[in-house]
């Protein structure tokens, strides 16, 4: 037997198989920087807080599970700026992870340099938030839908789906991202769609002072011991514990797991306010009459008694997510408290839940110290831990 000749064989079949191997794992590390094992999104210990009942509400698809890989695939897109029509925005630009996900500008900047329509707002707990839930005007019935969006708009990101599937599908990195995730390199919109929807809905956000609080009281009204006396002032007032004839004027909105609540019944005690955000539309006030550039929900529906009515967003991070309401026209919490307080206009739409017993704009009438209270309590909201999880943040090296 010639040993030469076979151990040389051997060393070049090793070293075909090696290659293949390497060719197979399509190391992407110069492009973009990801662990080699996924990072954890599907097995979430979550607080006890975040009880069944919560999760009744969740509206993840039965054809779409988070799953670890297809999270990872929808950050990479989330951040990936050739999700533009000239490569110059991602997702990202218009929700970025330090402001809760949101935007710092009153109107996000598109890919030509154009301004959004509206304020980009945050959307940590999407995956709990109510069908047909989703923008300031509820026009997608769903997450898998509402992704799509953006990327088609002409002032945001300036796609057609055929023209970004054929995009990616020239960019060899996203060829293990998706056969992880599919078993196929092949992309489509639906695959796009899903994989997008996985991330945003991956995005929790419990780890607050708030979450702390009602996890060791599990009682909205009583004090919450890791509280200030300002924090738990706040807290009351929120909550409508120190003025009945107004109760629910805060949490009528922005209640627990988007469950209606009516003035006759008293809020449920240990109530797990998870989303922090209404699954209705409401009209706060903000303009005197219709006559304006964006009527909202009134305008998507074409039913004028909409008209001024958008979405009741999380209050979820809300320190972070500033400026404030659909247009982003309010700077400050302080500004926005005092809108409540005694700013809030005798709108023909205005809703029920605005108006006192006379059909008036219902007013809280706060103090400077209790307004300060309210904003100090709704800070207590901030999840430092999600603004700075890495597992959520721009994957790409440059």
């Amino acid at each position: 037997m010639n040993f030469p000749k076979l151990i040389s064989t051997l060393f070049i079949v090793s070293l075909f198989i090696a290659c293949s191997s390497d060719d197979n794992n399509n190391d992407y590390s110069d492009i973009y920087n990801l662990p080699s094992t996924p990072f954890n999104y599907s097995d979430i210990n979550f607080p006890s807080t975040f009880t069944d009942y919560v999760f009744g509400f969740d509206n993840t698809p039965t054809d779409n599970p988070i799953t670890d890989d297809g999270v990872t695939l929808g950050r990479v897109l989330f951040y990936d700026v050739n999700m533009s029509a000239n490569n110059t925005v991602s997702c990202a630009s218009c929700h970025l992870q330090e402001f809760g996900f949101s935007d710092n500008k009153p109107k996000s900047e598109g890919f030509e340099g154009g301004h959004t329509f509206r304020n980009s707002m945050g959307f940590a707990n999407a995956g709990l938030y109510a069908p047909k839930n989703f923008f300031w005007d509820h026009r997608a019935e769903t997450l898998e839908i509402q992704v799509l969006m953006p990327l088609q708009d002409q002032v945001e990101m300036g796609m057609t789906l055929e023209g970004l599937v054929t995009k990616l599908g020239a960019l060899d990195y996203y060829n293990p991202l998706f056969e992880n995730v599919f078993g196929s390199t092949q992309i489509t919109s639906d695959k796009i769609s899903k994989a997008l929807a996985q991330f945003v809905r991956s995005i929790y956000s419990f780890n607050t002072k708030y979450d702390e609080g009602i996890e060791a009281t599990n009682d909205i009204f009583i004090d919450f011991p890791n509280f200030t006396a300002e924090e738990n002032l706040g807290k009351d007032i929120f909550n409508g514990k120190l003025t009945p004839e107004a109760i629910g004027t805060c949490v009528t909105c922005h209640l627990p797991n988007a469950v209606p609540l009516h003035f006759e019944q008293p809020i449920p005690e240990g109530a797990n306010q998870v989303v922090f955000g209404g699954s209705e539309t409401g009209n706060i006030g903000l303009d005197i009459d219709d006559n304006v550039e964006d009527n909202g929900v009134g305008a998507h529906m074409g039913i004028p008694s909409l008209n001024g009515h958008f979405k009741t967003s999380s209050i979820r991070n809300i320190e972070v997510t500033g400026p404030y309401m659909h247009d982003g026209r309010m700077e400050t919490l302080e500004e926005v408290v005092e809108h409540y307080s005694t700013g809030v206009l005798p709108h023909p739409y205005l809703s029920a839940h605005m108006k006192d017993g006379n059909g008036d704009p219902r007013h809280l009438d706060l103090t400077p110290e209790e307004s300060a209270a309210l904003v100090a309590f709704m800070k207590t909201l901030t999840d430092h831990e999600l603004i700075n999880d890495e597992k959520f943040s721009d994957p790409f090296v440059n």
